[in-house]
This record gives structure tokens, C-alpha cells and sequence, in this order.
């Protein structure tokens, strides 16, 4: 009985918690040993304190692997019961991140520039916080094949992809690796590859749906003979339209080619883990290809080194004057050369434009003159930044003249970058807008001057970073001052007050995504605030 006297002493004064354990197996050691009326086994030699021991330890470790698989599957049903969930990649974002102290800074600004305040790190609760349920590993059943040919911008087909691998995931499709518009104005030849790191696409949302880069050889005879069912899908659809109508067409046909992506899914009212996983895409998945991610960190550090930067998306390009009709400062031949770029593309449906009521109403973009005088009357000092994120402004010198006098330290990419840095983004327009996507993401404050794809993109992507500094322009609001500055009616100091008092709500702070029945076109785009994912 002296081991069984061990093993029931208690430890330093205190009880053992495993006591009575240790007494039950003691007992069955004894009974083994000495048989039941306590003298030993007949022909069973002794056995020795190793043997005990040996038989404590493999008892030790089997009720220790039972507490640790204990604990695994109360993790795996109870994710936080037992610790708090680790800080996510947003997280680790935010709280590395230490912007300087962005911009207007001179006195007459003063009650205007606390709207320019850092805003806090953690969003405020006005947005619900939602946690996506555990999912184990996707079993795949494969229900067939979709094809895609995206269509537009990069901003436009990136979230048009993010729609897409929701979809096929709902419907338990076989995603093939997207192709990329090469017919529209900007001519790009760039494939999936050239943008977008293929590999980390699929391997990000691997436990989503299954993507693959081309399509099983079994379907070459199809393809080659033009027998691929092909269609676009109804814009601005909920998941009941691609359940009842487009899933039955994919067992049927066994692939599906969706001619056009944009706006094909609706931007609210769909189920959270579907809206959820647009997100994944968009902030994980969509990954630019290493050689785009560096040279987007070049220039980062270049204006990072020199201290708070604006970015001003500029949308004044010529085929967004051709296509809005907006003329607005614009020569006669300049107008007549946009007209005519209009007529030439039949997919642009408007033809006969008023540009002048369109640039009343707020539908056209701020010509470089207005965006000066917009700049200024923020109370952006004449020292700060401004970095230009986009192509070729329509009128070149001669429109930027004056925002080059007010702010001489305006640069652009390919006055940063050397021409052998940039030679092979030439002539890929959507490779090019990467660079401006990567530095938009990371400026101190971002504006917009027009409410385009790009716009919209990148202000809810740094929403989800921290609710980073976007001034969202009125334009119909700035038109009406513009004009009254202009022709006299309004001094510069009311001018300019009226302008900062109209935005100081405008900052890009959380506030909940506006929701229009049956007009989704005028209701807020799901990722310029995708607050299912704002959490």
C-alpha cells in the first residue's frame, strides 16, 4: 500500500485534484498484484515500480488527449468561449497604421479642419457587428461550369468578379478564372494573370468554391463548335433569380458562359454570408500581382517620405466626357472631337446630351478649374501633396494650369516613376490604374471628383481599413457655388465657408448604406459601403 500512500499525499498541503483517479487505478494495480484475497497471482512473477509507473504515465497522457479534444470541439461549436478571437488582417492594419495629422490647417479654416481629424480607429456601433459562423473545409458538388467575359474598368470588372464567386458559390459552381475586357475604349490586352496573382485567388477561397484556370478538356468540342450557352444575366438580381432561373440552365447545359458582369447582383437584402464573402474577395482575394505591389509600394514611400499626401481622382479623362456628354470649359472642336467619339460606340446608348443641364443636375465630373477651386476652399494648404489618380486629362496643360499654380508639388505616377519603370504598364490601362488603386488605399485623404467605379471602389475599401479620410463632393451643391463665385454673387470667404460647412459631414465616417426598392441605381453601391463586413 505504499504507492497507493504516494499518490494520495497531498501535494504541498493541498488536495490532489486527480485523487481519486489515482485511487481508483492504485486499487486496480493492487488487484492485479495480489489477487483478490491479497496474496499474489500463482505462477505471475512480481511486478516492478516501473511497470506502475509506466502505467500512470500512459494514464496521464490519455486523460490529458481527452481534455484537449474537450477543448477543440468546444472551440469548434462555441468559437469564443474559451479566448477571444485574434486580431484579423483589418485589425493588424489599423493598429500599425499612424497617418500624420492630414491637412487644412490654416486659421480660417478652423472650425472646417476638425472634420479632418484622424477618425478612430475602432468604427463606431451604429453598424451591427456580425460574425461569420465557423465553416468546415467546402465539400464541393459540382452542379457545372461558369464562364465569365467581365466587361468595363478594372474597378468594374474587380467588383464584378467579387459578384460572381458569390454566385457560384450559391449555386455550388465550378468557377473558371475570369476573362478580362479587351474590346472596350481602353483596348487593354491584359489577362486575369497580368492584374490579379491567379495562384492566391484560388488558393484564398479554396474553402469557398472551387476555381479552376481553364475549362476541362472534355468540353473542347463545345467550344469549338460555338455550343456553349451564353448569356447576361439580369442586372441588379437577388440570389432567387440565379436559384430559379440560372441554376436550372447550368445542370441543363452542364457550363454556362455569362457574356457581361456588371451590376448583375443586387446591392442589398441578400443573404449576409453571401454578402460577406464579396467582401473576402475584394479585400483578400483580389491581390494585384507582385510586380504591380511593388511598384505601388514605391510610390507609397516616395510620397509617404515628403509627408501627407491627397489624392485627387481627377475623372476628367476623354472617354468619360465622351460618354457623359459633359463639355462643360471645353473649345468647340474639343466638343465636336467628344461628340463624335459618342456616336462611334454603339454601347453607349445616350446619344443626344445637354451638357450643360447634365452639369447642373450633378451628373458630370468637376473640370481641373473647379476641382482648384474646390482644393483651395477646404483649406488645403498650397504645400501639401496632391497626387493625380488617373489616365490623361482632356485638354492636358492648358486644363491643369491652374491647379499646377496653386499646388506646385501635383505629381503623378509617371513623374515619380522613371520611363523604364513604367514601359511595361504602357498601353495596359488596367494595370496602370492598379498603381493609382495601391496609392489611393494609403493616402491621407482621398477625393474623388466624379462618382465612378474607381470612386466608389477604393472609398469602401478604406472604409474597411479604418474609415480613412473621403471627401465625398456634392457636385450639384459646388456647381451652384461655382457659378455664384464666379459671376460675382458670392465674396471668397462666403464661397469658401459654404463649401466646408456643406462637407463636414461628407468624410467617408460610418453611417448605414442607403436602400432604394425597385431603383437600385439610385440607391448606395454595395462597396462604397459594404457594411456587412464593417463590423
Amino acid at each position: 500500500m505504499q504507492a497507493k500512500h504516494a499518490l494520495t499525499q497531498h501535494h504541498n498541503g493541498k488536495p490532489s485534484p486527480w485523487e481519486w483517479l489515482q485511487e481508483v487505478d492504485l486499487q486496480a494495480l493492487e488487484g492485479q498484484l495480489n489477487g483478490a484475497g491479497g496474496t499474489r497471482v500463482g505462477g505471475r512473477p512480481p511486478r516492478s515500480r516501473l511497470h506502475v509507473w509506466l502505467i500512470r504515465l500512459s494514464t496521464s497522457i490519455l486523460l490529458w488527449t481527452c481534455l484537449i479534444q474537450l477543448m477543440a470541439l468546444a472551440q469548434l461549436w462555441h468559437p469564443h468561449l474559451l479566448w477571444p478571437p485574434c486580431l484579423d488582417s483589418r485589425d493588424l492594419h489599423i493598429s500599425n497604421r499612424k497617418d500624420p495629422d492630414p491637412l487644412p490647417s490654416s486659421s480660417s479654416s478652423s472650425t472646417f479642419a476638425s472634420a479632418f481629424d484622424p477618425l478612430p480607429s475602432t468604427p463606431p456601433s451604429i453598424l451591427a457587428s456580425h460574425h461569420a459562423p465557423f465553416r468546415l473545409p467546402r465539400i464541393y458538388k459540382n452542379n457545372g461550369y461558369l464562364l465569365l467575359s467581365c466587361n468595363g474598368g478594372l474597378n468594374q470588372m474587380r467588383s464584378a468578379i467579387c459578384d460572381m464567386v458569390a454566385i457560384a458559390k450559391h449555386l455550388n459552381l465550378t468557377l473558371v478564372v475570369p476573362e478580362l475586357d479587351k474590346t472596350s475604349f481602353w483596348a487593354d490586352q491584359s489577362e486575369f494573370g497580368d492584374i490579379f496573382d491567379v495562384t492566391h485567388f484560388i488558393e484564398s477561397l479554396r474553402d469557398e468554391v472551387k476555381i479552376i484556370k481553364q475549362l476541362p478538356s472534355k468540353f473542347n468540342g463545345k467550344v469549338a463548335a460555338g455550343a456553349i450557352m451564353s448569356m447576361p444575366p439580369v442586372s441588379w438580381s437577388n440570389e432567387s433569380y440565379y436559384l430559379n432561373q440560372i441554376l436550372p440552365l447550368v445542370r441543363k447545359h452542364k457550363v454556362l458562359h455569362f457574356s457581361k458582369t456588371d451590376a448583375r447582383l443586387a446591392n442589398s437584402g441578400l443573404p449576409l454570408e453571401m454578402q460577406q464573402l464579396r467582401c473576402k474577395v475584394n479585400f483578400e482575394a483580389l491581390k494585384f500581382t507582385p510586380r504591380i505591389e511593388e511598384l505601388g509600394r514605391k510610390l507609397v514611400k516616395y510620397l509617404q517620405s515628403k509627408g501627407p499626401f491627397l489624392v485627387l481622382h481627377l475623372r476628367y479623362e476623354m472617354d468619360m466626357l465622351a460618354f457623359s456628354g459633359c463639355t462643360h470649359g471645353c473649345t468647340d472642336a474639343e466638343t465636336e472631337e467628344l461628340t463624335k467619339m459618342r456616336y462611334a460606340y454603339p454601347w453607349w446608348k445616350e446619344k443626344v446630351i445637354d451638357s450643360e443641364q447634365k452639369r447642373l443636375d450633378g451628373f458630370c465630373p468637376l473640370t481641373p478649374e473647379e476641382t482648384t477651386l474646390i482644393v483651395k476652399a477646404l483649406g488645403f494648404d498650397k504645400d501639401i501633396q496632391i497626387y493625380i489618380a488617373a489616365g490623361e486629362i482632356y485638354g492636358s496643360e492648358r486644363r491643369m494650369a491652374p491647379l499646377y499654380a496653386s499646388y506646385p508639388n501635383t505629381v503623378r505616377k509617371e513623374t515619380i516613376l522613371s520611363p523604364e519603370e513604367l514601359k511595361p504598364f504602357q498601353n495596359h490601362s488596367s494595370q496602370m490604374a492598379a498603381l493609382d488603386y495601391l496609392v489611393a488605399l494609403e493616402s491621407n485623404v482621398f477625393v474623388p471628383t466624379y462618382d465612378g467605379n474607381m470612386a466608389k471602389v477604393v472609398e469602401g475599401h478604406r472604409r474597411f481599413l479604418g474609415y480613412k479620410q473621403t471627401i465625398l463632393l456634392d457636385r450639384q451643391k459646388i456647381v451652384q457655388l461655382v457659378d455664384d463665385f464666379q459671376s460675382g454673387d458670392l465674396k471668397w470667404d462666403d464661397f469658401s465657408l459654404a463649401i466646408r460647412e456643406h462637407h463636414s459631414q461628407q468624410m467617408g465616417a460610418p453611417r448605414k448604406r442607403l436602400v432604394i426598392p425597385d431603383r437600385p441605381k439610385e440607391e448606395d453601391y454595395f462597396y462604397s459601403n459594404p457594411e456587412e463586413c464593417l463590423a
